[in-house]
Parts: C-alpha cells; structure tokens; sequence
C-alpha cells in the first residue's frame, strides 16, 4: 500500500497545479488533482508556491483545516465514486447531486468522510465505512 508523507502529498499537490497551468501533460491522478484544485481557486496561489505549502502548518485548534487534507479527501472521494466503494456512497452521492451543484455534493462527502476518519483515529479503531455511508445519506434527507 503507497503511504505518502504529509510533504510529498503536498509536493503532488503543487507539482499537479503547476503542469496544469503551464499546460504540461499530466499523468494518472494528477488530473484528478489539477481538476480539483482548478475549482478551489482560495488554494491557487499555495499551490503555485511550493516552498511555502511544504513548510506551512494548519492546526485544527485554529479552526483551520489543512488545504491539502481538504484536497486530498477530495481525490478520495473521486476514487471512492469511481468504484462505488464503500458500497453505496456512489448512490448517495448521485441522490445528493440531484439536489445540488456537484462540487457542493463533494462537499458533504469531505465533511462525512473526514468526521468518520477522525471518529476512527480517536477511538482507535478502523474507519466505519458502513456510518461513513450512512451519514452522507443523513445529510441528503435533510436538504
């Protein structure tokens, strides 16, 4: 299993932008990433300054989540839609995009898929995929 480091998923990050916008080909997820990251413009000028991305901290304290982690869920939950895996996120996601813009639906699953991964973390335990699942449901019935 690939395990990046916090620099090298933040180097990926910038490294995909930076093909993007000097229209270099981009390879594998970094589509996906360069996509992502085309549609969060607060990010642009990060990502366009590697050094900085590599040594800036966002602390949870703050109330600032990390852009990178931000990013990243996001390139999780494309791999998840694109597999339907844990089963039936991809039918919850379509039933919330229904109701909204897409990008606002991949929202929802960022915030579900990050609380189910921090539940997970402090308990100690492995991340609930099944609650995962049905908390993006939760969230479509009440919109």
């Amino acid at each position: 299993m690939f395990n990046p480091t916090r620099d090298q998923v933040r180097q990926f990050f910038c490294d995909a932008w930076r093909k993007h916008v000097e229209r270099l080909p981009l390879v594998g997820a970094e589509v996906t990433a360069a996509d992502i990251a085309a549609r969060h413009p607060e990010y642009h000028a990060l990502l366009a300054d590697t050094a900085g991305a590599l040594t800036q901290e966002w602390m949870p304290e703050d109330g600032a989540m990390s852009p990178f982690l931000h990013l990243s869920l996001h390139l999780a939950i494309h791999e998840q839609l694109s597999i339907d895996q844990p089963p039936g996120i991809r039918a919850a996601f379509e039933n919330l995009r229904r109701r909204m813009d897409p990008h606002d639906a991949e929202h929802v699953l960022v915030e579900c898929l990050g609380e189910t991964i921090w539940a997970a973390q402090r308990n100690g335990i492995q991340m609930d995929a099944l609650a995962y699942v049905d908390a993006v449901k939760r969230k479509s019935s009440l919109i």
